[in-house]
Parts: C-alpha cells; structure tokens; sequence
C-alpha cells in the first residue's frame, strides 16, 4: 500500500535532512514512486520553505550536496539571463526526435554538447515518425529524472493537428520545441521554439537563380513537415523578383515518387521553358540528376539545381549547391533556451518572456547551380 501524500512528504524530509542531499531519481526509486511525482513532492515542499531544489536534485535548507552537486549561485546581472555552469550541473534534459538520420542527427549533437557544457545530460527518445509515440517516449524519459523536454513532434505537416499538441501540455515541464511549431491560436504556440528558417532559405535559392539570369524557376519539394515553409519562401521570392511564376509552380510529390518528379522535370523544361529548379532534398537531387540525364536534360546546362539540406550534396557526381540549415546550432540554441527556464523555476526568478527563435540557414555554392557558366 502506498503511503498517503503527507507521509510520503515527511518521508523526504527524514532522507534530505539526514544526508543533505539526494538526487531527485534516486529519492523516487527509494520510495518507489515516480520521478514525475518525486518532483511534485519536492516542489510543493520546496514552495514551504522546507527544502531546496537543485537541478536534478533536492538539498536540505543551508545544507551542501554531497553527491557531487554545486550549490546555486545567486543569479547576477552578467548570469541572470543564461544559465552558469553550476546552475546545470547534474541536470537531466529529455529529448525527442522522429530520427536519427539526416538533419536531426547533427540537432541532437549540438544539444548534447550544450548540456554537456553545463554539466547536464541529454538523453534521446525516437518516435520513429509515429505521433503516438512521442508521448510514450516522453513518458519514459520523465519517469527517467529527465526535468524539462526538447521535442520535435512526429506532426507530418510540422504543425498539430486535431489535438496533437495536447500531450505536450499534459507534461507540467518545461518544453521547447526544435524545428516545429504551432499556429496562432493553438494551445502550443505559447511554447519555446527554435527552428530553421526554411522559407528564408528557399528565397535565398530562388534569389541566387535569378543573379545568375534564370527567370523561369520552378521546385521540386517532398512532402513533409517542412514542404509549407519552403514553398512559402519560393512563392513570395519568386513574385518579389517579378519571375514568370505561373511556369514554374512548385510541385509537392510523395517521398520516393521519383518518376513522376522526373516527368515533371522534364515537362517543365521542354514545354514551360523552365531553367532552373530547387529540390528538397540533396539526397533526392541525386537520384534525380542521372534519371534526368537519361531523358536528355543536362546538369546545370539545361537545368539548374540547387537542393534544400546539404546532408550529402558535395558528394554528388554533380556536385550540389545547396541550402544548408545551421542544424548543429538549432540543436545548441534549444537546449540552452530549456536550460534557461528550468534555470527560472529552480532559482523562482520570473520567467523571461516565451521565444520563437528562426535561425537563418546559408546556401553554399557549387557546380550544379551552372554558376561558373551563367554568371558575368
């Protein structure tokens, strides 16, 4: 039988002032109750007065940690907006990617090293694409100790759904999403995000298309959570430009429907005049380039390319401009915004206001644009 929540209370009190202090995973195991609610426990306590809470651990009032934890400094006006070394010490961040693979992979490093730098750790939950999922994976992760959350939602169009978001609420910690967000108006927008700018990007692609003379441009995008933004950014681009865009219309495929990409290549080229196109991504512009040279539409001479992602665009046998996303600092820039709220509610500082952070990605130039060639 349980033992009721002010037993349980006086529990953790008896164990914090007999031994300082405990880590707040190790305290739920010896009780035999969840991290989640450990962390109840030490938060209203810690709201009495009666304990301190520590990133990842609980200390008796003027006590020291003697599990390897630093005490808290008192935030100054050089460290109150981010959070110091020994403020993240022992702190454990949950994050949840869809992958891996591709750009995440180079996300995740760059938060990892971030929480490392602080003295904290970062531990990965995978949904696999299924949204189901990532409130599984959260789960876990906080039952683990994990205190605040980095996630990018299995939301096949980037953005919740029929009440998608709503786990995200649900999980009474400090969360940020990473390379996602939510429209106006949905609960989830009020959240921390950090993201590419994709559509800054894809105007970027079209704007270099046009210096180089191209004035019929066209894309070729995959279906996914960031085809909106990336079409968003070409069509504005291309009217801002006044280019001929009623020729060049974006064409949104199934991923691995190359065939009809290739159809659709080739159609635009002979029939619309159209000289250049981007592609999302580089992996698929590489299947692309030989099938289109075998329908007889050279790369760059009859049809520029530039792909979105430069995961492997320098590795074609044409090499790929591409746009490069800033990915390992997306991942950074996310854990050291979760770092900073959690840094706000241990110390009971107000919390700074929410952010929507876009970081601006680079397009890095080679020889399937036909720069060398087009240019003056």
């Amino acid at each position: 039988m349980r033992p009721h929540v002010d037993q349980r209370h006086e529990r953790v009190l008896e164990l914090v002032r007999e031994r300082g202090s405990l880590r707040v995973a190790d305290l739920a195991a010896e009780l035999g109750v969840s991290a989640v609610t450990l962390r109840r426990d030490v938060e209203a306590l810690a709201g009495q007065g009666r304990v301190h809470r520590l990133h990842g651990a609980v200390v008796w009032p003027g006590g020291v940690s003697t599990v390897g934890l630093r005490a808290r400094q008192e935030p100054t006006e050089s460290t109150a907006s981010t959070p110091s070394a020994a403020s993240a010490e022992g702190v454990v961040i949950g994050m949840i990617v869809p992958t891996t693979a591709s750009l995440f992979a180079d996300i995740v490093r760059g938060a990892r090293e971030a929480v490392g730098a602080q003295g904290g750790r970062l531990v990965l939950g995978v949904s696999g694409h299924v949204d189901t999922e990532d409130a599984v994976q959260a789960g876990h992760l906080l039952a683990g100790g994990a205190e605040g959350l980095l996630v990018a939602p299995s939301w096949s169009g980037g953005v919740p759904v029929g009440g998608q978001e709503q786990w995200l609420l649900d999980q009474g910690v400090p969360t940020v999403l990473v390379e996602r967000s939510a429209p106006p108006g949905n609960p989830a927008a009020a959240l921390d995000r950090v993201r590419t700018d994709r559509a800054h990007g894809a105007a970027v692609a079209v704007g270099h298309f046009a210096a180089l003379g191209h004035h019929r441009i066209t894309a070729v995008l995959q279906e996914g959570p960031h085809a909106a933004q990336i079409i968003s950014g070409y069509d504005s681009a291309v009217r801002s430009l006044g280019l001929d865009h009623a020729r060049g219309a974006p064409s949104v495929r199934e991923h691995g429907d190359y065939d009809s990409s290739v159809d659709y290549l080739v159609d635009a080229v002979r029939e619309r005049g159209v000289t250049a196109a981007l592609v999302h991504s580089d992996e698929d512009a590489i299947v692309l380039v030989p099938r289109l040279q075998a329908r007889g539409i050279r790369v760059p001479d009859d049809l520029a390319l530039i792909a979105y992602d430069d995961e492997v665009a320098p590795l074609a046998d044409v090499p790929l401009t591409a746009v490069a996303p800033p990915k390992r600092a997306v991942g950074e820039a996310a854990a050291r915004l979760l770092l900073q709220r959690l840094d706000e509610r241990a110390s009971g500082r107000r919390p700074a206001p929410r952010q929507h952070v876009e970081l601006l990605p680079e397009l890095r130039i080679r020889s399937s644009c036909g720069a060398k060639t087009l240019a003056h």
